[in-house]
C-alpha cells in the first residue's frame, strides 16, 4: 500500500510537468486554455504535497 501511494504522489508531479509544458506551448495561441492548464498544474502540485503529508501521517500513526 505504501508503494502505491508513492507512485501516485510522483504521478501528480508528472501530471504537473505535463500541464506546465502544455501551458508554455499554448501560451501564444490560446491564452484562456493556458490559464486553465496552469491552474491544473498548481492543483497537481498541491495534491502531491497533500498526499505526501497524508501518507507520512498515516505511517507515523501505524508505527505507534
Amino acid at each position: 500500500m505504501k508503494n502505491i501511494s508513492k507512485i501516485f504522489e510522483y504521478g501528480y508531479l508528472i501530471i504537473a510537468v505535463v500541464f506546465l509544458v502544455e501551458t508554455v506551448l499554448n501560451w501564444n495561441t490560446d491564452r484562456s486554455r493556458s490559464y486553465l492548464l496552469l491552474v491544473f498544474a498548481i492543483l497537481a502540485i498541491f495534491m502531491y504535497f497533500f498526499k505526501k503529508r497524508f501518507r507520512a501521517r498515516m505511517e507515523n500513526r501505524t508505527k505507534d
